[in-house]
């Protein structure tokens, strides 16, 4: 049992040791930058399957209630050993 747990305790430490988050812009208009923003978060396993059916712009524009124009679109994402998180990060443009 206390070499199940030694191993279940080096692999949280290497999935620690081993991830990387990286923001990047993803698009950007000419609009100024607003004050609301919306997120759309999914967790990738292996690189293929995907979680949240409806990530997306849209989808991060409808959690943000963003009905005008849209600013500019940032992502996330952070990468483990058998996994990655992925978030859009959407902003208005101001009116």
């Amino acid at each position: 049992m206390k070499k199940i747990n030694g191993i279940i305790a080096g692999a949280i430490i290497a999935m620690g040791l081993f991830s990387c988050t990286v923001t990047a812009p993803y698009a950007v208009t000419e609009h100024p930058i607003g004050k609301n923003k919306g997120v759309s978060k999914t967790t990738v396993i292996l690189g293929t399957i995907q979680l949240n059916k409806d990530y997306g712009i849209a989808d991060a524009a409808k959690n943000g209630k963003i009905t005008g124009p849209v600013s500019t679109v940032d992502l996330k994402i952070s990468n483990y050993i058998l996994f990655s998180t992925k978030e859009l990060i959407v902003t208005e443009a101001e009116n």
